[in-house]
C-alpha cells in the first residue's frame, strides 16, 4: 500500500480532532469568555452543522480545482481557522474560528478519501480508505482528552495551538510528498441524497444520527458531568476521558469482529441496546467511581463499536451505491453530534447536567426504532449515475 495513505490518514487525524477537541475543556472557555456552559457548548453543535453540510457543497463548487491544490488551499485556510481561535478575544470570534474550521475541514476529509482512493491500486484501495476513517474516528475519540490535558496545563488556548503546529505539517507533507491529481466527475447532491427515497436506506441513516444525538447529549457535557456529580478533580477528569478514549478505540475494532462473527443486523441491534441501557444506567452509578468507571467504559466501547457494524449493514442493503451512503453517513453522523451537544446544552440550562444521561438514552431508544424499522424493510436498488455518464453538467 503506498505510504502516503499515512499522511493523508495525519491530515484526517487533524482535522477530526478539531471537532470536540473543546468538549473537555468547555468550562474554562466559558470562564474566560464570560459565558454559560451550555452556550459554549454550542460551538461544538454549530461546528458539526457547518461541517456535515458545508462538504457536499464545498465539494460541488470545486469540482473542476486540481485536487493538490485545492487540498492546500483547504489547510492554509483550516489553519487560518485554527490560528483565529488562538487569539479570539470573545465568544462570537471563536464562533467564527469554528465556522472556518469546520468548513474547511469537511472538504479535507473528503479530499483524503479521494486522494487515498486514487494513489492506492485496487487491491489496497478498501484498506486505504478505512485507513482514512480509522484517523477520523480516532481524532474523534482522542481529541478530548488531548484538549482537556492541554487546556488544563496550559489554558483552552493551547489545543488550538498544538492544531496550528500540525497542520504546519500537514501542508508541508501534501506540498512535498503529493503528486497533482486531476479531479474526476462527481455525483450531483440532488442525485446523492435521492438514495434516501428507500426507506431502509433512510432509516439507516436516521439510527446513525439518532445513536450519535444520544451519546453527545452525555459526552458532550462530560467534564460537567464529572466534576458536579462525582466531584472529581481535574486530574481524575482526564483520566476518565484518557481511559474513554482507549476504550472507544478498542470498541471500534470489536465492533468489526463482532459484525464479522455474528452478522450486522444483530450485532447493530445489540450494541444500541446495551449502549442505551448504560446511558440509563450512568446517573446511579455515582456513588463509586469503580462501579462508574466500569459503566462508562461499556458505555465508551459500544459508542464506536456500532460503527464498523453499520457502514457493513450500509454497504450490504445498498451495494449500488455503497460510496454515497458512506458520504451520507458521514454527514448523519456529524448532524448527530450537532443535535446532541445542542439537546445537552439545553438540557444543563433548564435542568441539570445529571439529566443528560437520561435524555441522551431516550434518543437512542429512538435509534433502535429506527433500526429495527429499516431492517424489516426489503432491499431496493439505489443505484445512480455520474453527470459524464448522464450527459448532464457538473451540477
Amino acid at each position: 500500500m503506498d505510504k502516503r495513505v499515512y499522511l493523508l490518514t495525519i491530515v484526517a487525524f487533524v482535522v477530526g480532532m478539531v471537532e470536540l477537541i473543546i468538549g473537555g475543556i468547555l468550562d474554562l472557555v466559558a470562564e474566560d469568555l464570560g459565558v454559560s456552559v451550555g452556550k459554549a457548548g454550542l460551538l461544538i453543535s454549530v461546528f458539526s452543522v457547518v461541517f456535515a453540510i458545508a462538504g457536499p457543497i464545498l465539494l460541488a463548487l470545486t469540482v473542476k480545482i486540481e485536487r493538490k491544490r485545492l487540498t492546500l488551499c483547504a489547510l492554509l485556510v483550516f489553519l487560518a481557522g485554527s490560528i483565529v481561535a488562538v487569539f479570539a478575544p470573545n465568544y462570537t470570534v471563536l464562533m467564527v474560528a469554528r465556522i472556518i474550521g469546520a468548513a474547511s475541514g469537511s472538504l479535507l476529509i473528503v479530499l483524503c478519501v479521494t486522494m487515498a482512493s486514487a494513489i492506492s491500486t485496487e487491491a489496497y484501495r478498501a484498506r486505504a480508505i478505512g485507513i482514512i476513517f480509522m484517523g477520523i474516528s480516532g481524532s474523534l475519540v482522542l481529541g478530548v482528552p488531548f484538549g482537556l490535558m492541554l487546556g488544563n496545563a496550559f489554558s483552552w488556548r493551547a489545543p488550538f495551538i498544538l492544531i496550528s503546529l500540525l497542520t504546519l505539517f500537514s501542508i508541508a507533507g501534501i506540498y512535498f510528498f503529493m503528486e497533482k491529481m486531476a479531479p474526476k466527475p462527481s455525483i450531483p447532491i440532488k442525485e446523492q441524497i435521492r438514495t434516501l427515497n428507500n426507506p431502509k436506506i433512510l432509516f439507516a441513516q436516521l439510527t446513525s444520527f439518532l445513536f450519535l444525538a444520544g451519546h453527545l447529549t452525555l459526552y458532550g457535557y462530560l467534564t460537567p458531568f464529572l466534576k458536579s456529580a462525582l466531584g472529581l478533580s481535574g486530574t481524575w477528569v482526564s483520566i476518565a476521558y484518557l481511559l474513554f478514549g482507549i476504550a472507544a478505540v478498542l470498541g471500534g475494532g470489536a465492533g468489526g469482529i463482532l459484525s464479522d462473527r455474528f452478522g450486522t443486523k444483530p450485532t447493530v441491534l445489540g450494541i444500541i441496546m446495551v449502549f442505551g441501557l448504560s446511558l440509563f444506567v450512568i446517573p446511579y452509578t455515582t456513588f463509586s467511581l469503580p462501579l462508574f468507571l466500569v459503566v462508562m467504559i461499556i458505555w465508551s466501547m459500544l459508542s464506536w463499536a456500532v460503527t464498523p457494524a453499520q457502514q457493513s449493514y450500509l454497504i450490504e442493503s445498498a451495494p449500488e451505491s455503497a460510496d454515497i451512503q458512506q458520504s451520507l453517513n458521514n454527514s448523519a453522523l456529524h448532524l448527530g453530534i450537532a443535535l446532541g451537544s445542542s439537546v445537552g446544552s439545553i438540557v444543563i440550562e433548564r435542568a441539570s447536567v445529571e439529566q443528560n444521561a437520561t435524555t441522551g438514552g431516550i434518543f437512542v431508544v429512538l435509534a433502535l426504532g429506527a433500526a429495527l424499522f429499516s431492517m424489516t424493510r426489503q432491499r431496493v436498488n439505489t443505484a445512480v449515475v455520474s453527470d459524464q455518464e448522464a450527459g448532464t453538467g457538473a451540477y
